[in-house]
């Protein structure tokens, strides 16, 4: 079995666990609309915050306004701050994430967390203690690229200063593992739920380094 020399690891449903779902009717009800409405607009954002081209704050600004529920500076406010709250509330830290990221660190395997996110992800990392575990934080809303955007995979590569051959890349969306693949980059698609991934826990992924 090949060994890599590094690892680019997906957050969201890889290491992380989010009930968005929850997450979108507990901020509707903060912001006075409905959950139903505030998903739809909120989903008409996603690849621009995404990409860093607009903020989450700006993002609901626009989506209130759009409702007819126009919102003040100071409220605005105060939902950002409950965005980043029920984000650090709601997430599930998986069992084998830590000492995954320990076992690479102590093998001297280089690391980074290559995610399509928005300006909250870094906060929550930190909250987390994973930004910590890992060399580099690639996040799509601060490079402007995302998955399945070579850029983001490339500039993940330069970060850790490696060859495409040398790299790992772990993500439960197989589009992102096929981008991945078609750059020279191994990658595993992780299944933490139906079981239908080359692995279900990032345990199995330990022989590869």
């Amino acid at each position: 079995m090949t060994r890599y020399a590094a690892c680019l690891i997906d957050v969201y449903d890889t290491v992380v666990s989010v009930d968005f779902s929850r997450f979108v009717t507990s901020l509707a009800e903060r912001a006075g609309v409905s959950a139903d409405d505030l998903a739809i607009g909120v989903s008409s954002w996603e690849v621009p915050v995404s990409v860093g081209r607009v903020t989450i704050a700006e993002a609901l600004d626009d989506v209130l306004r759009t409702l007819g529920s126009p919102a003040d500076a100071t409220l605005i406010d105060d939902l950002v701050a409950a965005d980043l709250e029920l984000l650090h509330e709601l997430a599930v830290l998986h069992d084998d994430t830590i000492p995954f990221l320990q076992s690479l660190r102590a093998s001297g395997v280089r690391t980074a967390f290559v995610s399509n996110c928005a300006d909250n992800t870094r906060p929550l990392l930190d909250h987390l203690g994973l930004a910590a575990l890992v060399d580099e934080l690639v996040l799509s809303c601060e490079v402007q690229a995302a998955k399945p955007d070579p850029v983001i995979f490339h500039e993940a590569l330069r970060r850790l200063d490696v060859a495409p051959e040398q790299a790992l890349f772990v993500d439960d969306q197989q589009r992102y593992c096929d981008a991945a693949t078609a750059l020279g980059i191994a990658a595993v698609r992780i299944d933490r739920f139906d079981g239908t991934g080359a692995a279900a826990s990032l345990a199995e992924l330990t022989p590869y380094f």
